[in-house]
């Protein structure tokens, strides 16, 4: 379980001063460097995408990135009351499908979200950058002040435009394209039993 949860999704965690110092302005967040999509429209962005790759420094993906499985995302139409919003991942482990529910609150900026992990307070930050909405969606995430790249799809198989574009983004964020990581296109699933789900949205 821990392996499913460290290769899909990233973590922020930050110590704070200790008290009686005068704090100093905080440095930019790398992540703040990043402009979300125009004009975002979550209900154009909802629905199902697939994983075609990945670009990071991570050393879990370093290291065990011949363990990819074909990866979906369901993400939510519409915002919770508490204006988050919910996003299912779905992979299989061992052979056996699994459900990952998770729930990103809202940023200040449309396009912009964040998570925390359960129980922790550590954090995580996305960014939905680029998208057409039918075809393909380019996300940042960052952990740590580490930033890491998604390509996703409406199919999983996508144009060398598209590659193009996901590639020069990896280039602009200084990523060398050694750890660029394409997904199988093979081996999805779209449900799992009521033993195969980890939900990190519970409370």
């Amino acid at each position: 379980m821990r392996s499913v949860v460290g290769l899909l999704f990233l973590i922020l965690f930050q110590l704070p001063n200790s008290q009686g110092q005068r704090r100093p302005k905080p440095p930019e967040s790398p992540i703040e460097k990043i402009e979300e999509q125009d004009n975002f429209n979550l209900n154009q962005f909802a629905g199902k995408w697939f994983l075609i790759g990945v670009a990071s420094e991570c050393n879990y993906l370093k290291e065990y990135n011949f363990q990819l499985e074909g990866t979906t995302i369901v993400v939510s139409q519409a915002l919770t009351p508490e204006k988050k919003l919910p996003i299912s991942t779905f992979r299989k482990l061992d052979g056996i499908c699994w459900e990952i529910k998770q729930e990103y609150n809202q940023d200040r900026m449309l396009g912009r979200f964040l998570l925390t992990a359960r129980g922790y307070g550590r954090k995580l930050n996305m960014v939905v950058a680029n998208t057409d909405y039918s075809s393909y969606a380019i996300l940042y995430y960052q952990k740590q002040k580490m930033v890491s790249i998604k390509l996703y799809a409406r199919s999983n198989n996508v144009n060398d435009d598209i590659i193009t574009k996901f590639e020069n983004c990896v280039s602009e964020l200084n990523i060398n394209k050694d750890f660029i990581y394409y997904f199988p296109k093979y081996g999805f699933c779209d449900s799992a039993d009521q033993f195969h789900i980890l939900n990190e949205a519970a409370n």
